[in-house]
């Protein structure tokens, strides 16, 4: 089989899966090894970009899927009814920013961090699949263990979980926050 008929059988995978596939599963059906498999996405990707084609190969973590071009998004928009967006109240983005930097973590810990109960923003954000459960800890009770999923990665438009952004804490203001705590 030729290059071209690797490159077609990718695009057809991935169309048919309609989400992210795993690297490992396209090797499978390739019957190729890794890097064969990713020097063609990205030669497929590198040209759907160049000819600015309608759809894009995204790359979330070790897995690839079929997107729009955002270059097409007014026209998509008045084609296509949009989902009603996701409503991400602060309580919603502090919960997600705190499983997004400590991953795996449990309700409880969540809580420790928070303050204050956290089952309404987890279910919530599990209901957005943007938290999922990542197994039991090794604990009393095994408490499920939670963190970000591959629609968390599309939403915040990330390949991996290392584009996060570095957490900046500013050591003069917690100082002055404790003290205001403090004086309370």
């Amino acid at each position: 089989m030729n290059i071209s008929e690797y490159e077609k059988i990718i695009e057809a995978i991935l169309f048919a899966a309609g989400e992210a596939v795993s690297i490992r599963s396209l090797c499978k059906a390739l019957e190729l090894d890794e890097a064969t498999v990713r020097n063609l996405l990205r030669h497929i990707s590198d040209s759907f970009e160049a000819d600015k084609r309608g759809i894009l190969i995204k790359e979330l973590e070790d897995a690839y899927q079929l997107c729009t071009n955002p270059l097409y998004f007014e026209h998509i928009i008045k084609t296509v009814k949009a989902a009603p967006k996701k409503r991400l109240t602060p309580p919603l983005m502090e919960t997600l920013s705190i499983i997004a930097y400590k991953q795996p973590m449990t309700k409880a810990q969540i809580e420790d961090i928070r303050g204050v109960n956290a089952d309404h923003a987890v279910n919530k954000l599990i209901e957005y699949g943007l938290v999922c459960e990542n197994g039991r800890q090794d604990s009393p009770g095994k408490p499920i263990l939670f963190g970000t999923s591959q629609e968390f990665l599309r939403h915040f438009g990330l390949s991996s979980l290392h584009e996060l952004p570095l957490m900046q804490t500013n050591i003069e203001e917690l100082r002055e926050e404790t003290e205001k705590e403090l004086d309370m």
